[in-house]
């Protein structure tokens, strides 16, 4: 097959012809149509996000697919079946704690870089082999289609963020990081499960004026002023009530005091999800205040992806029409320009944008 290998850090991707990948009992084979890149790709294949990766590889982080082969495990796939290949690998022999690894982008901890290095290649390539359980159907597709529903791959991540918050339907929701590419997925996806509100922050007036153009008056814009006190103000006043529960998505690289701002707009016995990263690269701890958390009696939780079980409860909120992949626009790439697509989702930060490569 062909597929596009990271050697090196810093290196460009190199496209060459592997060996297919063979099957074992509880795997499937999956022909790769659409691959997402994902906006931080470039930083992941330059090194400078971190994380681990055991080179070399052929990267990406999830896929849609048909399957092309199934094992003696698989009683509901069949060949031929479109499905999305979900990167979240899990170690199959501790329930309570599994090891964690997204195949073909980067592993949590020992056990995840051990589990890596039998899933190992990602979906830059014409075939990818999954554990049975990561290929989740999701019905017939028109073959151009496939590329937008690389969505689901942006979607999974703050929906994963939103059940671990509980969300209710006619609640109010926060969605800090608004403006990026999770946060205004988180903000489509929110708006589906029933929310009744969602308060947008972020600096950006030009994407804030556009998540209200797209979803209305359900859709609370605030621009931030980088005062901490006065930001959280400004929340909470766009508010039509109280603040049930905050999502952060924020990346790495940003600051605490915006997510500090945001997380203290909750209201007493409010939700709070943590799941963008902010801190990874450095930087001061979050710090937020014990008598507040106690005396508001306020939950905070880290929410790292998704459970298993939300590929196919979102597939099914997109196939009733209450989440519109329309919102999303396609940039389409061959294999060949596997380094140009790393460009472009690099260049391309931003709301409802996807890069996708086609083997």
């Amino acid at each position: 097959m062909k597929a596009a290998v990271l050697k090196a850090f810093g290196s460009p991707l190199s496209v060459e012809t592997l060996p297919d990948p063979v099957m074992g009992t509880g795997e499937v084979l999956v022909d790769v149509v659409a691959a997402g890149v994902l906006p931080y790709t470039a930083e992941v294949f330059s090194g400078k996000r971190g994380y681990l990766l055991d080179l070399p590889v052929v990267p990406g982080a999830g896929a849609i697919g048909r399957v092309r082969a199934v094992g003696p495990d698989a009683t509901a796939l069949s060949v031929g079946d479109w499905v999305s290949c979900d990167p979240t690998v899990r170690s199959r022999d501790n329930a309570r704690t599994p090891d964690i690894t997204l195949q073909g982008l980067s592993a949590r901890g020992d056990g995840g870089l051990r589990l890596q290095r039998y899933f190992h290649d990602g979906p830059f390539a014409e075939q990818i082999r999954v554990p049975t359980e990561n290929a989740a159907p999701i019905g017939p597709l028109d073959p151009a289609d496939a590329g937008l529903w690389c969505a689901l791959q942006v979607l999974l991540v703050p929906y994963g963020g939103l059940l671990a918050a509980e969300l209710r339907a006619g609640e109010t929701l926060l969605v800090s990081g608004a403006t990026g590419n999770f946060g205004s997925a988180a903000v489509a996806v929110a708006l589906a499960m029933g929310a009744g509100c969602v308060i947008a922050p972020g600096r950006n007036e030009k994407v804030l004026a556009e998540l209200a153009r797209r979803f209305g008056p359900r859709l609370r814009p605030v621009r931030l002023t980088g005062d901490e006190a006065e930001d959280r103000e400004r929340m909470k006043r766009a508010a039509p009530g109280p603040i049930d529960c905050v999502l952060d998505l924020l990346p790495p690289g940003a600051g605490t005091t915006p997510v500090r701002a945001a997380a203290m707009t909750v209201r007493e016995f409010g939700r709070v999800v943590l799941m963008g990263g902010v801190g990874m690269e450095g930087g001061e701890d979050l710090g937020l205040p014990y008598p507040w958390l106690m005396r508001n009696c306020i939950t905070v939780r880290g929410q790292w992806l998704c459970p298993r079980d939300a590929s196919p409860r979102l597939t099914a909120l997109i196939r009733s029409g209450l989440l519109d992949l329309n919102h999303f626009t396609v940039t389409d790439f061959a294999l060949s320009d596997a380094n140009e697509a790393v460009a472009h989702a690099a260049a391309g930060r931003g709301p409802f944008r996807l890069t996708v490569i086609r083997p």
